[in-house]
């Protein structure tokens, strides 16, 4: 019990600093994206001209913070504990979104911070997630659900593809957040190889995947940002769908268990669209400033075809 407390006590304050890291990436990558030219989907061009970009560097250097912080975490506490604690980076990004735009944090992002916080400390009082073995099941298991994320990720990005209005943008988030989920997972298993010495990391498979899902995730996440004209849901979108991922592959994969029973699954249920409501006010106010406040003003990204302002 006194081990049990005492990863906690590391788990809980790392993913939540951490947490705070990736809400200022969040905030920075997307005023920058929307600073340089217009790119496809997953071109790697992208990333070149944000890379001249002070401020995206700023998000890229909070990135690597709060992964890391990320990875501590995930080496104390189960990744069904980890993943909804990550939802509170949306709070912060909203704080820091409306510092980049020179305005206040009005009333709707208290309320919405507080609603989050609410549904998630409900959520996780009443669901007492346990750690598992951090070793994947048979391969049946991992292929199946392997196969459902997949074609979850690949139908998103088939939207994005063939719907040409502003709705398309979900269609990246939701592929963004199977990615990120699906990444959380694998650096369970990269962190606990991490605590078993430095050599079982480099000769077992995870933190390879890592290394190639991890930047698709990531690429896709500044295409949703510079590309989108809904950028508020798709924020709901990518927050909801990361921890809920990252939940469903802790207890399919990886062991880990929550409290069930129809009353607390009920309770849990109750606190998850809290906090799913708490995500969509902070969501909306990211990018609808509250009337009498001054507007963010970026610069619309130029069509790289024609060097004129494209049309979002």
């Amino acid at each position: 019990m006194a081990e049990s407390w005492a990863n906690l006590a590391v788990a809980v304050p790392a993913a939540i600093v951490g947490a705070g890291f990736m809400g200022l990436a969040s905030a920075a990558q997307a005023r920058a994206t929307k600073q340089v030219p217009l790119e496809r989907t997953l071109h790697p061009r992208l990333l070149l001209d944000l890379a001249r970009r002070p401020l995206w560097l700023v998000g890229i250097g909070a990135t690597v913070a709060g992964l890391g912080l990320q990875l501590v975490s995930l080496g104390f506490g189960p990744l069904i504990l980890v993943q909804p604690l990550l939802v509170t980076a949306l709070p912060f990004a909203s704080v820091f979104a409306a510092w980049f735009a020179h305005r206040r944090p009005d009333g709707l992002v208290l309320l919405g911070t507080l609603v989050c916080i609410a549904g998630l400390s409900g959520f996780l009082m009443l669901a007492r997630p346990s750690d598992g073995t951090a070793q994947l099941p048979p391969a049946g298991e991992v292929v199946l659900l392997t196969v459902v994320l997949g074609l979850v990720a690949l139908g998103g990005l088939g939207w994005s593809w063939l719907v040409a209005g502003p709705t398309r943008v979900l269609g990246l988030a939701l592929a963004t957040g199977v990615l990120y989920g699906v990444t959380a997972g694998l650096m369970k298993l990269v962190a606990d190889d991490l605590r078993a010495g430095w050599l079982a990391t480099f000769t077992d498979w995870p933190l390879y995947v890592v290394c190639v899902i991890g930047p698709i995730g990531f690429l896709l996440s500044q295409n949703t940002f510079q590309q989108g004209q809904l950028i508020a849901p798709a924020l709901a979108v990518i927050t909801t769908v990361d921890p809920l991922v990252g939940v469903v592959i802790g207890v399919w994969w990886m062991g880990e268990s929550v409290s069930t029973g129809a009353a607390v699954l009920s309770g849990e249920l109750i606190a998850a669209v809290t906090m799913i409501a708490g995500i969509a006010m902070l969501s909306w106010r990211n990018s609808h400033p509250a009337p009498g406040q001054p507007a963010e003003q970026v610069p619309a990204p130029l069509n790289p075809a024609v060097g004129s302002p494209a049309p979002r």
